[in-house]
């Protein structure tokens, strides 16, 4: 039989710092935490196998152990637990703050606490991503959104278990728990595969296969805010999940707003690109531009630059959080002339005659040592 790589179960490399295992640790275990993948033994059985990889690396001892001996020189370490064994405790509380701590408010923060109940088999708040247009997420609007959420099954009394009859848990031997050990402190955990209950399945509910719950359709009309962005989030209460005494958990939405074809954004600011002719930066013109919110008359003074940058201070995007505007930054791309006419040609090179540059071509360096030789050879 094959024996796992910690490295590898981790995606990280064997020369991989504290931080980096860390980072990837909190992702994978995120992945595979069995509340965010229910009823999917390969994902509980690989969130098992990520945190015994974490509970060695973690480690400085039994990293170095592992290194020089692979798993065989760890037995007997007290670090080779399926549960929560070792590790550090601090990370495993980040990752269920992540996923259920935070800022339960309406908009921004993390994920809405999730409110479960012993016996219930799926977190009441859930979270879906809503594709927005980009003048819809710069000026707000109103969007209807059809979604699925959980209802329990009444055959099983959201048990999942046919007539309601469950077994003990074997994850946490009936205890509905698991404990957490940093040092000579332990902590306990609820169960990540019972929830708390102490008890699984012994036969499936034939109405719900074994789920707990059905789903049901619902449309939910939500005010978007101006100014979210890609990555912010806004509360939907009441329109999650439904529990067993009927009140419904909360709808979370993470916005991803589409690209312009005219402005950038970064943040507040928005950035836009300028063509301008080059008889315009060099003699200075005063030029219509788009904005968000209608135009703006842009002055270009003489000898503009290209690439060069003008700030309209309060014509960005609104802050969602009621601060100020932000700005918009238009940038000038000098345009040149692909072709000209025999006329224009004349007029360009009396113009350039007139700033004292000779319009006839020099010779290269390479070109003058070449005459030397070629001399040499005549005389």
């Amino acid at each position: 039989m094959t024996e796992l790589d910690y490295y590898e179960v981790l995606e990280v490399s064997k020369d991989c710092s504290g931080a980096e295992l860390k980072k990837s640790y909190r992702k994978l275990a995120m992945k595979f935490h069995p509340d965010r993948n229910p009823d999917d033994k390969e994902a509980e059985e690989q969130f098992k196998v990520v945190n015994e990889a974490y509970q060695v690396l973690s480690d400085e001892e039994k990293r170095s152990i592992y290194d020089r001996y692979g798993k065989a020189g760890l037995e007997g370490q007290g670090g080779m637990g399926g549960g929560f064994g070792g590790g550090n405790m601090d990370d495993f509380m980040d990752i269920f703050n992540s996923m259920f701590g935070g800022s339960g408010g309406g908009f921004g923060g993390g994920f809405g606490r999730t409110r479960r109940d012993p016996g219930q088999k799926y977190a009441l708040d859930f979270e879906i991503e809503l594709p927005l247009e980009f003048h819809e997420a710069v000026f707000g609007c109103e969007k209807k959104i059809d979604i699925r959420y959980k209802t329990p099954c009444g055959d099983c009394e959201g048990t999942g278990a046919k007539d309601a009859k469950l077994e003990t848990c074997d994850y946490c031997q009936g205890q509905g728990q698991v404990l957490m050990r940093q040092g000579p402190m332990q902590f306990a955990q609820t169960c990540p595969k019972c929830h708390g209950q102490g008890q699984s399945i012994k036969e499936e509910c034939g109405s719900c296969h074994g789920k707990g719950y059905h789903e049901e359709e619902d449309t939910v009309t939500v005010n978007i805010p101006a100014g979210v962005d890609s990555g912010n989030r806004l509360r939907a209460q009441g329109y999650g999940n439904e529990a067993k005494n009927g009140q419904r958990g909360d709808l979370y939405l993470t916005f991803h707003v589409e690209e312009d074809e005219n402005f950038i954004r970064n943040g507040n600011d928005i950035y836009i690109e300028v063509p301008v002719f080059f008889t315009q930066a060099v003699l200075g013109e005063t030029i219509t531009i788009p904005a968000l919110d209608g135009e703006l008359e842009l002055e270009l003074k003489q000898s503009t630059k290209d690439k060069e940058q003008f700030v309209f201070d309060g014509e960005g995007v609104a802050d969602v959080h009621g601060g100020r505007k932000g700005r918009l930054i238009a940038q000038v791309r000098m345009i040149l002339p692909k072709k000209i006419s025999d006329e224009q040609k004349e007029l360009l090179e009396k113009l350039q005659e007139s700033y004292g540059v000779e319009s006839r071509p020099h010779k290269s360096t390479f070109d003058s040592a070449f005459d030397r030789v070629k001399n040499w050879f005549k005389n």
